[in-house]
């Protein structure tokens, strides 16, 4: 007697089947209209999330390559640092930690500044010419004026560079006078008092953060120790890494470099409530957006309750004709299950192809509506930044697969379940 054989699972039979469901026209019992929606509705919202994810990336990489091309990446201050036979020798022992590029002494301290038309508070950073011109964001983007004459004449000059919005509030331009005045700098026996100095303007730097082009200004270090009375100490001192995120790694090593009275700090302890704000941000987003993908993959759910009512008959005569109820579940799982399987994937693809392109869409779209829909004036960046990342891209598809997959199972459970009888006796 030959032996019965069974067809394995997913077979093409299956497939056919759940194919041809999808297919069917409403009149016939199909979905097919309900399966669109729902096929869209899932492209559309893994596309969105995608991009939005996407943009914010863009954006924190933008505002953080920025911060750390303003700041330093780890910060040493502390008695240490303040005395000034030992500094040199300091200073030495940072440069040679592995992975430090650059030790820049500094000094910061507020300032009043006082010009024909305003008088506003700055902070001035006092840096070595070297140092100044190392400092890309500030040397290479000089919108006005130029760095010639910083920290030339004695005690380095009075050339001063001045941030942008600050320098527009103020009312000056290269070549103009302004005051500045140190509240507590000048030692009499009466106690501190004021000094302050005139300088020329020598350049206007527009670093692309408002915070900094309009509350920074750049002088050279030996004039910023005289004038803000240090004699030859500073504030603190900036270190540079080759890689910025190994600041926490390799903070015991600079803490031991610098020595028990230093006080050494990174770039994430300086802006660490800024930084978890954008993370809750991000989070946040990220489960707003995935709500969206569940509501689509609602509409999967309503097309497997109508197609599943609709096949009734057709369930109980594959039954009849030997078709197992793990057969009838992989057919109807199959049938919603590619909805959202397409669905995400074209999505992907959509958002990666926004992503990528999203210059040309920005430009496309600025010159159908006439309308500047990223203002380099107002955000000082060219155009929208998005970074697309492959692993954020990859949990989104897979939270999207798993919720479309969940989605089609209730429905598939319960045409596996119904009994042929029952569906044929209505018939």
């Amino acid at each position: 007697m030959a032996s019965r054989t069974t067809a394995p699972a997913f077979a093409a039979w299956e497939r056919s089947i759940a194919s041809r469901y999808l297919r069917t026209k409403r009149k016939n019992g199909g979905v097919a209209v309900i399966s669109l929606i729902a096929f869209v509705a899932t492209m559309i919202a893994v596309a969105v999330l995608i991009i939005v994810m996407s943009i914010m990336n863009g954006f924190r990489t933008e505002l953080q390559s920025r911060m750390l091309g303003f700041n330093g990446h780890v910060y040493v201050n502390g008695p240490a640092v303040q005395q000034v036979g030992g500094r040199d020798i300091l200073m030495s022992r940072l440069k040679a930690v592995p992975g430090v590029v650059t030790v820049t002494p500094v000094v910061e301290a507020q300032a009043i500044v006082q010009s024909p038309n305003l008088v506003t508070g700055a902070i001035v950073r006092g840096l070595t010419p070297a140092d100044l011109d190392r400092t890309k964001i500030i040397s290479g983007n000089i919108k006005q004026g130029s760095l010639r004459g910083f920290g030339q004449g004695e005690y380095g000059g009075d050339i001063v560079i001045v941030g942008s919005r600050l320098a527009e509030s103020l009312g000056v331009q290269p070549g103009d006078s302004i005051t500045l005045v140190s509240p507590s700098s000048g030692a009499t026996v009466f106690g501190s008092t004021p000094r302050s100095k005139a300088y020329t303007v020598g350049g206007i730097f527009q670093a692309g953060m408002s915070e900094y082009d309009a509350a920074f200004m750049y002088m050279p270090l030996e004039q910023a120790q005289l004038f803000f009375g240090r004699d030859q100490g500073i504030d603190l001192v900036e270190i540079n890494l080759t890689n910025p995120d190994d600041a926490a790694m390799l903070k015991p090593a600079l803490q031991a470099a610098a020595g028990p009275g230093a006080i050494v700090t990174d770039w994430r302890d300086r802006n660490k409530s800024f930084f978890n704000a954008l993370e809750v941000e991000r989070t946040a987003m990220r489960l707003i957006l995935m709500l969206i993908i569940a509501m689509a993959a609602v509409n999967i759910v309503s097309s497997m309750i109508m197609l599943v009512k609709n096949k009734g008959r057709d369930i109980a005569i594959l039954r009849t004709m030997g078709a197992s109820r793990g057969a009838i579940l992989r057919i109807f799982f199959m049938a919603g299950a590619s909805i959202g399987a397409f669905g995400t994937l074209l999505g992907l693809a959509a958002g990666w192809l926004f992503c990528t392109y999203i210059e040309q869409i920005q430009s496309v779209l600025e010159k159908i509506t006439g309308v500047s829909l990223f203002s380099p004036d107002t955000y000082f960046l060219q155009h929208i930044p998005a970074q697309f990342e492959w692993s954020e891209a990859a949990i989104i598809t897979a939270a999207s697969l798993a919720m479309t997959f969940l989605a089609t199972l209730p429905s598939a459970i319960r045409a596996a379940r119904l009994d042929p009888v029952e569906a044929l006796r209505y018939e």
